[in-house]
């Protein structure tokens, strides 16, 4: 009797039609560019068996090459093993035992690689007692069904201990989502290799559509996070966050970056006889304006609070030309924060921007409790950015001495104008300050 393979045909649909939507949605991430190769695998098996193979070996029999058939399925144990492993390496590797995972998952492949071996040695054997199509059902007493089972259950035990284990360390949220529907998903999948043929469409898509779940999840989290991150952090950055998840991207380290700080002067006179809606209008806008050149130069905006910004420029993003950003950054502000200053300005209110910027040594990661968590950087460059921000005249550019040491270019360096010492709080000694000059 023919088999009805609409079924299968659907259910490979589905898998393509799921792959092409994980890849398109999120084609800059690697994780989700394996697990799309992953479940365009598992569509190509489907459809393969149930288009190509089935037929293939109505009309003309077993060849000795048949064992090729199983291409698809052994791409997509590999590919989804390939997946877990790209997870891991976004967590931190203090959190990870990393050598015993990677053999873990190695191990895993090569046995997915060692039953598509016997595919290509045994076809016949394959074909009749592990797929068993004609008859519908599975003879499991079998030697030659176990030779086929064993190697693909021992590989998918390997890779779902190796997500149990990758789950108590921690992984970014939006992946821990996605391992979570692997690990429920994939054994359900799986069936579909033991039951009888008439059932395992069910099993399949009840996998699929768990692995969609969680899909989308990871989607909605990863859509709220670029929003946040267009706004708050340098597109570098984000793309940082996506490709290797939050906490691997903003892990602790020490480096040496460049702060600048920006405020502006006359502003607490000025929000205090006006209306405060306009307050709040003023702020959007100054911050958008600060925002967008923060972005222009690879900045990352650590602390807004009233009418202060801080930004880091060498962190999270390492760039070797920190401290010239620097000076690009605190004199666009100046520029673009002053002409939005001059235009809020009122005869008996006059606001103006005041900038400072210093390079050094700091430590920067995340803190804070489950609830909320903030990227902060620790070190004094950080403090005298804001204290030489303090200090500066509305419409100057107050720069620390390691900055100016840092420009290579003796044309941006002579825009630096040497000014006086200045008795800073929290620094014992007078800091000499530089001005930066238009140009």
């Amino acid at each position: 009797m023919p088999i009805d393979v609409r079924p299968q045909v659907i259910v490979a649909l589905m898998c393509l039609g799921m792959a092409l939507a994980f890849a398109v949605a999120d084609r800059r991430s690697p994780t989700s560019r394996t697990l799309s190769l992953f479940l365009a695998g598992v569509g190509l098996s489907i459809g393969v068996g149930a288009l190509v193979a089935l037929p293939f070996h109505a009309r003309h029999g077993l060849q000795w090459w048949s064992g090729i058939f199983a291409i698809p399925e052994t791409l997509a144990f590999v590919f989804a093993y390939e997946w877990i492993l790209r997870v891991r390496r976004t967590v931190p590797a203090r959190n990870l035992q990393t050598r015993f995972g990677d053999r873990q998952l190695r191990v895993a492949q090569g046995l997915a690689l060692l039953y598509f071996g016997l595919a290509l040695a045994l076809p016949a054997e394959r074909s009749v007692y592990f797929q068993n199509v004609e008859v519908g059902t599975r003879p499991f007493g079998a030697w030659q069904f176990w030779i086929f089972a064993a190697p693909l259950g021992v590989s998918l035990v390997l890779g779902i201990g190796s997500v149990l284990l990758l789950l108590n360390r921690r992984p970014d949220k939006a992946e821990l989502i996605r391992l979570v529907a692997f690990i429920v998903g994939a054994p359900i999948m799986a069936l579909g290799l033991v039951v009888p043929v008439d059932y395992a469409p069910v099993t399949t898509a009840i996998g699929l559509l768990i692995f969609l779940v969680g899909g989308v999840q990871y989607h909605v989290i990863q859509g709220a996070r670029g929003q946040f991150m267009s706004r708050f952090l340098s597109p570098q950055v984000a793309e940082l966050v996506r490709e290797r998840g939050l906490r691997s991207a903003t892990q602790e380290q020490t480096l040496e970056i460049s702060v600048v700080c920006c405020d502006l002067r006359g502003f607490t006179a000025f929000s205090a006889a006006t209306e405060s809606r306009e307050v709040i209008r003023i702020l959007r806008e100054y911050y958008d304006a600060v925002g967008a050149a923060a972005g222009a130069v690879g900045g990352t905006i650590k602390d807004q609070a009233g009418d202060g910004v801080l930004i880091l420029i060498g962190a999270p993003i390492a760039f070797p030309d920190h401290a010239q950003r620097a000076l690009d950054l605190a004199a666009r502000i100046r520029g673009e924060g002053g002409a939005l200053a001059a235009r809020w300005s009122r005869a008996e209110r006059r606001l103006g921007v005041g900038v400072g910027a210093a390079s050094g040594y700091v430590t920067v990661g995340v803190i804070g409790g489950a609830s909320r968590l903030e990227y902060t950087a620790v070190g004094p460059a950080v403090n005298l950015a804001s204290r030489l921000c303090a200090e500066a005249p509305a419409g100057e550019v107050l720069v620390d001495a390691r900055t100016c040491e840092l420009i290579a270019d003796e044309v941006r360096r002579a825009r630096l104008r040497s000014g006086e010492a200045l008795r800073l709080k929290g620094f014992p000694e007078p800091v000499p300050s530089f001005t930066l000059g238009a140009g």
